[in-house]
């Protein structure tokens, strides 16, 4: 027996996080009899198979009182079981299509690609095609999770449709078991690049504040400072340049939650340079009419979506155990952004 209000206790909603795994927490009733770890866990997870519980255990993704336990241990009464898994795919059938792909690197287990800004992930209401799950189920049809054509084949993370950058893809269920459980442990090494509006008075900082679903406008997330809702949520930033009204910021993540930056730059003052779901879009430092106006919405027309980029991942090889890290460049439109942001600042100088 277990205590099933214990279970999901931490699980991470795919709603506000854009790290794709499930985390479960089950506590042992005092009544449990001896029984192999492996075992209990498929009687209590009837959605994971035996392959799935078996690879979480070997990439110790799985933890008996805090410690990782082997599949032979026997579950004690009030012992407290965690398991971190990727996310089952939905039950939706996905359309493989042929597609170019920016793959910057790829064996046996791993798949970094450069995500083109204006490609949504994964298959959603009203964008069934052109994502990069259906280019991936035609690029490799033995996916662990695209063998039937289900959603999301060898996703552990996203990125927003209008983001840039990298993405890591796990193309066995192993290795996606193993990068599960480096996102949720926060070790995979994220930076992103995103010019903000105005300069923040300090040159580094962190930014923490549970992120949630905004009460007054549920198609936006918004940070809750008391806690009281949402998830826990901590961005680390670093102004890099900075060119009179905007700034080009590196941001660490620490949590994977959706929208994070966009969302804890704005609660600091800062939203995303022509980021129209929180703001961004409109000129927000500097003079509002004649010239400069006309400038900064020359420079948005130039870049018309949030002006974040991904642009490095680092994490462990889930067969070889070597750190893998990988940078891609700017694209074009966030280039061509930063230089005329540069040469305003230097003709107003």
């Amino acid at each position: 027996m277990i205590d099933l209000a214990d279970e999901n206790f931490e699980a991470d909603d795919l709603e506000t996080s854009d790290e794709l795994y499930e985390h479960h927490r089950i506590r042992a009733d005092r009544g449990q009899e001896l029984l192999r770890l492996d075992k209990f866990l498929m009687n209590r997870l009837p959605n994971a198979s035996r392959t799935k519980i078996q690879n979480a255990i070997k990439a110790e993704a799985v933890q008996v009182n805090d410690k990782p336990a082997k599949a032979n241990y026997r579950v004690k009464p009030l012992d407290v079981i965690t398991i971190t898994l990727p996310e089952p795919p939905r039950e939706v059938k996905v359309t493989p299509e042929p597609m170019e792909l920016d793959i910057r690197y790829e064996d046996d287990s791993v798949l970094l690609v450069n995500k083109p800004a204006g490609m949504v992930v994964h298959p959603a209401f009203g964008n069934w095609q052109g994502t990069l799950v259906n280019g991936l189920a035609y690029h490799f049809r033995n996916l662990p999770t695209g063998r039937n054509g289900e959603i999301r084949p060898g996703l552990v993370h996203r990125i927003d449709k209008d983001t840039s950058g990298l993405l890591v893809i796990g193309k066995t269920e192993w290795a996606m078991t193993h990068l599960s459980q480096q996102f949720f442990h926060h070790t995979i090494e994220r930076t992103y690049l995103a010019l903000v509006w105005g300069v923040p008075k300090e040159a580094e900082g962190t930014v923490r504040g549970h992120i949630g679903r905004s009460i007054k406008d549920r198609k936006v997330q918004a940070v809750f400072p008391e806690g009281d809702q949402g998830k826990h949520a901590v961005t680390h930033y670093k102004v890099l340049r900075t060119f009179k009204h905007v700034s080009l910021v590196q941001c660490n993540l620490e949590t994977g939650r959706t929208h994070q930056i966009r969302v804890h730059m704005k609660h600091i003052g800062h939203p995303l340079f022509s980021d129209a779901t929180y703001g961004g879009d409109k000129v927000l430092y500097g003079q509002r009419t004649g010239t400069y106006k006309a400038f900064a919405e020359k420079v948005m027309a130039l870049m018309p979506r949030q002006a974040l980029h991904a642009k490095s991942l680092g994490f462990v090889h889930p067969v070889t155990g070597a750190h893998i890290q990988q940078e891609v460049e700017l694209p074009a439109d966030f280039a061509a952004a930063l230089e005329e942001w540069e040469k305003y600042a230097e003709e107003s100088a």
